[in-house]
């Protein structure tokens, strides 16, 4: 260990800083994975590619994202935390930036599609729930809020700036932009991040002084562990439930509207840049709703959260094709869409969290995670295809809004354990 691990001020606020370099990691990962959503428009321009083909490397990137996490956090306790975030940034800074010399669909696919995929899938809300079951054992609950809230915040938060700067410049500056965003990025995590609190002295923010960590793996495969943990997990009607339920919420936000709203508000007159706009004010919406939904999830039953989370998301999205798309429906909807748009992670990670313990739940939640990201992935791809043949957009919102009603209803189902006390 350097001594830049051994020393760090603030105590055991320290956790704080490395949710914080956490947070601006998920951030970047996750403007990464909205860029698509941006480029759309532009590459069809430059390339006369069809929106089919474009979608399909936002969809492989999606499905790529979710179904790295599980192995990503294995990684992070056999290989390193550190060494596993600060590898993947590097790794999305140069996918990306090789794009910029791009010519041919394949070529996209590949940079965007599975490099930056696989590199963005482990600085992801697998990533949040290891930092958090590692460094809090107080005040879970809200730190995974806020984490999540960034994954979808930096989906949305980012997307005015990227497409003024595709307005302005075409494709190819917005890619170079993500590319040093991540490049930037890395170091910074390599030199705040220690890889356990006990590296540095300490215990998890608010543990008691009788408060064990969870035996690190050492030098386990990860591989292995991955798939034991997901066979250990897979017995269980929870895991499933929990499954569905973010498949579904994949499908019905960053798959269905991250990818093709502002393609959607373009069919409807709106321009990119407005249509932007109003992603980026759902992006703010969230920072605000995932967290207090960490805080809902410190004091109440998660499965009726999610009940009502799910329920409320299907019937919003039934409701937007058939509004008359003016600024203030738009508005409304955004604010809505917004304050539930990743409500769902706290509750889930806290069910996770009872049922399959503090050791497997990250990974664990990493495969839960991989059913968002195939869903998302269903989506982006499978709203692009509708558009393409029917020419409009209003099957893919109906068609996801009802699956929200689904999601709800499986909430309900979960049995759930007796839970561990965990501090608010």
């Amino acid at each position: 260990m350097t001594t830049t691990a051994r020393r760090r001020p603030f105590g055991q606020n320290y956790a704080f800083v490395v949710a914080a370099a956490i947070f601006l990691s998920l951030l970047a990962a996750a403007g990464l994975r909205a860029a698509p959503g941006v480029l759309i428009l532009p590459l069809e321009k430059a390339f006369g590619w069809d929106r089919a083909s474009i979608s399909l490397a936002a969809g492989i990137g999606i499905f790529l994202y979710g179904l790295t996490g599980p192995f990503a956090a294995a990684l992070s306790q056999s290989f390193g935390l550190r060494k596993t975030v600060t590898l993947a940034l590097l790794l999305m800074a140069v996918s990306t930036g090789l794009s910029a010399f791009m010519t041919t669909t394949w070529q996209y696919v590949a940079t965007w599609g599975v490099l930056a995929g696989v590199g963005s899938g482990a600085v992801a809300m697998v990533l949040g729930a290891t930092v958090v079951n590692r460094w809090f054992v107080a005040r879970r609950g809200v730190m995974m809020g806020l984490l999540a809230a960034s994954t979808a915040t930096g989906s949305l938060i980012f997307l005015p700036g990227m497409a003024l700067i595709a307005d302005h410049g075409g494709w190819k500056p917005v890619v170079i932009t993500v590319s040093l965003v991540c490049l930037f990025l890395a170091p910074l995590v390599w030199l705040l991040i220690p890889e356990r609190p006990s590296d540095i002295g300490l215990k998890p923010y608010g543990a008691p002084d009788d408060y064990e960590a969870p035996e690190p793996m050492g030098g386990a495969n990860a591989l292995a562990y991955a798939f034991q943990a997901l066979g250990r997990a897979a017995k269980t009607r929870t895991f499933w439930l929990l499954f569905l339920g973010f498949f579904i919420c994949g499908l019905t936000t960053n798959g269905l509207v991250g990818v093709h709203m502002i393609a959607f508000c373009g069919d409807r007159g709106m321009p990119e840049i407005k249509a932007a706009g109003l992603l980026a004010l759902m992006g703010l919406f969230d920072l605000v709703g995932t967290t207090a939904s960490g805080w809902l999830t410190d004091r109440y039953d998660p499965r009726k959260l999610l009940f009502v989370y799910y329920v409320l998301r299907g019937l919003s999205l039934i409701y937007l094709p058939f509004s008359d798309f003016s600024v203030v429906s738009l508005s409304a909807f955004a604010v809505f869409y917004g304050l539930d748009w990743l409500a769902t992670v706290p509750p889930t990670v806290r069910l996770a969290t009872e049922a399959f313990g503090e050791r497997d739940a990250p990974i664990v939640f990493g495969w839960i995670a991989a059913g968002h990201q195939l869903g998302a992935a269903t989506a982006a791809i499978g709203a692009g295809v509708i558009r393409a043949s029917q020419g409009q957009y209003v099957e893919a919102f109906v068609i996801a809004g009802a699956a929200g009603l689904i999601a709800g209803a499986a909430s309900l189902m979960i049995r759930r354990a007796v839970p561990k006390p965990i501090l608010a």
